[in-house]
């Protein structure tokens, strides 16, 4: 069994990253295998709505000079996927919103491949803005069938 955490932060060992170490931590006591992505390290472009994706239905998107196929490919593999980012102007970073809104249509066109796939979210916060957080994170995998 293997579980991803994507850290969502553009600062590579942040907030963020220590939350997703302390659940990977629980889970590798458990015997799972636990791999941490961080987005600051790849570069992923925004969603261009070409749906070439939904055409294609090879399970990618069809921009591929970047880190989002890799990524969504880790995903596709695992057995769990935690998402993870700071609240950054009362929603996901950047980053975080790229990699949702190109998996999200990349998903709906080549539909089931996240099925049974155990999600989860962890979110940086000091003030304001956890609950709004909480929508796109875990949106993302209940409407992609995972289960949370």
């Amino acid at each position: 069994m293997k579980v991803i955490g994507i850290n969502g932060s553009p600062r590579k060992n942040g907030n963020t990253a220590i939350l997703i170490q302390t659940v990977f931590n629980e889970l590798i006591k458990e015997g799972i295998e636990t791999e941490l992505i961080q987005l600051s390290e790849n570069k992923v472009e925004g969603c261009k709505a070409c749906r070439a994706c939904h055409k294609n239905r090879n399970k990618q998107c069809i921009i591929t000079d970047d880190f989002f196929n890799e990524c969504l490919a880790k995903m596709i593999a695992s057995d769990g996927i935690i998402l993870g980012s700071p609240v950054y102007s009362a929603g996901v970073t950047s980053q975080m919103k790229a990699l949702i809104d190109r998996a999200s249509m990349v998903l709906a066109g080549n539909k089931g491949l996240l099925k049974h796939k155990v999600g989860a979210s962890v979110i940086a916060a000091r003030r304001g803005g956890l609950s709004v957080l909480l929508i796109p994170l875990t949106t993302f995998c209940t409407v992609k069938k995972c289960s949370l």
